[in-house]
């Protein structure tokens, strides 16, 4: 009898293993070289301690969280790191005291990332709402002098001297510095969208710790929507990218592995990216044919996965610098594919939505950030959020 409960006990308890352990993405960002202009400010990370602020999709209990140091050329120390839930969404470096969880890699506070490496924690409970404010605080010991990091958080992180708690007083900077993605354990049913983009995607042109990127527009839909309110989105935007090469970061065709497929919990893609390629371009439609085969590539590998990719259209830049007659052809022929093609699986008409109807080369003026006739304001992301059929991502 004893033996059967015990057997019956291993059971249930290997349900359980397998039951749980599925872990999606609720937060990411996409990481890169940190440009010179863009570093840690004084006194630098060595031997000090930086609270940086997050705005998570989807909330859960339990969670883990990616470092990284993948562009640095030195080893970077981790003495310690802490989560706790923020109390704004970057304006302050204000927690909630109460709810502090020390992290642990491989059982251990503290951890060293090698030179192009990257870590991840041990999971740990950590109860957080959806759209929920969490801070992430780490204590650095040596630090890599060419840092990996995201410049473009359109949120403020805190610098502080020493192995310390209290931010009283600390060094503002608007930059993201070793973070890379906080994953939540979630139901089998939930999934996260993955979104490869340039600065409009970053959200040059958001409002600095007010969180109203695109992306974040489409997340609060989804997490209001019954139908997709376990989908989690992470915004793999970086300003300045290209998908072929050149720009800043690792050009798409070299990160899309990492930044889409290496991501957890991952059922849909966006590609949403190209602009530059074409303000560049010699030949603006020799320029999109090469960008039409990356794509094509990227949803023959995403399809062998299981995963859904969607193209969003290039919005107009008609009266910037990016323009001519021949970069307005590549936009079109990409869009024009994007609208045609039976390879994805289905179609966000951003170019569309913003457009000025009566000059469909150039955007609608109500959205223009700083007169650039390229980058929108919050007006101008959150109707690009507000026009993505929900449907898409049931």
């Amino acid at each position: 009898m004893k033996r059967t409960i015990m057997m019956l006990a291993c059971m249930l308890m290997a349900g359980v293993a397998l039951a749980g352990g599925h872990w999606v993405g609720t937060w990411g960002t996409a990481p890169q070289l940190v440009e010179r202009h863009n570093n840690p400010p004084a006194p630098g990370l060595a031997n000090n301690s930086l609270r940086e602020i997050v705005q998570v999709s989807i909330g859960g209990k339990k969670v883990r969280l990616k470092l990284t140091n993948e562009f640095s050329t030195e080893a970077t120390e981790i003495k310690a790191v802490e989560l706790a839930i923020a109390k704004t969404a970057g304006s302050s470096s204000e927690i909630d005291e109460a709810t502090t969880v020390s992290l642990t890699f491989n059982g251990e506070s503290g951890v060293t990332i090698p030179a192009n490496g990257t870590v991840i924690s041990d999971a740990v409970n950590f109860k957080m709402d959806d759209r929920q404010n969490v801070a992430i605080t780490i204590h650095y010991g040596s630090a890599s002098p060419s840092v990996s990091g995201h410049p473009g958080s359109r949120t403020t992180s805190y610098l502080k001297e020493g192995n310390t708690t209290d931010f009283t007083g600390a060094i503002r900077t608007d930059h993201w510095y070793s973070i890379q993605t906080l994953e939540v354990e979630a139901p089998k049913k939930a999934g996260a969208i993955a979104i490869l983009g340039n600065s409009i995607t970053d959200g040059r042109g958001s409002t600095t710790n007010e969180q109203n990127r695109w992306a974040d527009v489409l997340s609060r839909r989804l997490l209001a929507n019954k139908a997709t309110k376990r989908v989690g989105v992470l915004n793999m935007g970086i300003g300045g990218n290209c998908v072929l090469g050149g720009g800043l970061g690792p050009a798409a065709v070299n990160r899309y592995q990492r930044d889409l497929f290496g991501q957890e919990g991952v059922k849909w893609i966006i590609l949403f990216e190209a602009v530059n390629d074409l303000g560049y371009a010699r030949n603006g439609v020799q320029t999109a044919e090469r960008i039409i085969e990356v794509y094509k590539k990227i949803i023959d590998e995403a399809h062998q996965k299981g995963i859904r990719v969607f193209g969003a259209t290039i919005t107009p830049f008609k009266g910037n610098n990016y323009y001519s007659e021949d970069h307005e052809k590549g936009r079109s022929t990409i869009n024009t594919w994007i609208r045609t093609t039976d390879l994805l699986d289905g179609v966000i008409d951003f170019d569309q939505a913003v457009r000025n109807p009566q000059d469909p080369e150039a955007m609608q003026a109500q959205f223009l950030f700083e007169n650039d006739w390229l980058h929108l304001n919050a007006k101008g992301y959150e109707t690009m959020g507000n026009s993505i059929d929900l449907n898409l991502f049931k």
